[in-house]
């Protein structure tokens, strides 16, 4: 065994996300487009990125081109992108979904429906949508409820398209650097920034759920760093792979301790009462 498969072995055993997800995170790091393109990807990404970002600094209409935008990541997850990565990106817009639509059902609020199932299901706004979500549940987030509910927190049949004949099969990473180019491209200044600080909600996003469940290991996976600033060298396709493992972790503890009500748990080396 090398010492590689001892590293992805070690992640396997504690990394504490669902075990079919944990799978498939694992192989897409292993590909060979994470080791050999990512590193080429990236720093073309941000340069064109702020190229972009600078251009319409200077171009005074707010021009959008949010059907294109749509039309380009569909056909580029299709044909470039492997069906593990689609997946992946696929089901992070489904858990987040459930992380958001458990705060609003358990405050009082109406609750968000973006589940998309499949790959053509992305091309219906739905990446504004998504980052609205964020910012109209957290804004809102009220009393909260006497009992907690998470039924919702279920993750359906995705369909990546595995059948689909593929040009390459890019690993999640270099397709989120590939992607942001048409992102900064297509949405005006305002929309890609509030795409881009809506990341920097994840630390309210896990207050609320450790204040509702009574569990404060859900503040320990908080970013690093404050959110009120506006970031603008945050690097966004780091930042959304770390956003999307993040709720991964959120969303799988909220089921475990859904499996085990009114327990006791240990947390941080201390016998704690977690209500759930």
């Amino acid at each position: 065994m090398s010492d590689d498969d001892g590293i992805w072995d070690e992640l396997a055993a504690r990394e504490p996300i669902d075990p079919a997800t944990l799978r498939l995170v694992l192989k897409d790091q292993r590909s060979w487009s994470r080791q050999w393109v990512y590193p080429v990807a990236r720093p073309i990404s941000n340069l064109l990125v702020a190229i972009i970002r600078v251009v319409r600094r200077f171009v005074p209409m707010r021009l959008t081109a949010h059907g294109l935008m749509d039309a380009l990541c569909v056909w580029f997850l299709r044909r470039f992108v492997s069906p593990a990565a689609g997946e992946l990106l696929i089901r992070h817009f489904i858990v987040e979904t459930n992380l958001l639509a458990f705060i609003a059902r358990n405050t009082g609020l109406s609750e968000p429906t973006l589940r998309p199932a499949a790959l053509r299901e992305l091309g219906n706004r739905a990446v504004i949508e998504h980052d609205l979500n964020v910012f109209n549940i957290l804004r809102r987030a009220g009393v909260p409820a006497e009992e907690r509910d998470t039924s919702m927190l279920t993750v359906g049949p995705i369909d990546a398209e595995p059948g689909t004949r593929r040009i390459a099969r890019l690993d999640i990473q270099s397709a989120l650097c590939l992607m942001n180019i048409p992102f900064a491209l297509c949405l005006n200044a305002a929309e890609y920034r509030r795409a881009v600080q809506s990341l920097r909600l994840d630390t309210h996003l896990l207050a609320v759920i450790a204040d509702l469940t009574g569990d404060p290991v859900f503040r320990t996976w908080a970013p690093a760093g404050v959110a009120l600033r506006v970031d603008s060298r945050l690097e966004v396709p780091r930042a959304v792979y770390e956003h999307a493992v993040i709720c991964e972790y959120a969303h799988e503890r909220l089921l475990r301790n859904a499996s085990r009500p009114a327990t006791v748990r240990r947390v941080a080396g201390l016998e704690e009462p977690v209500a759930v």
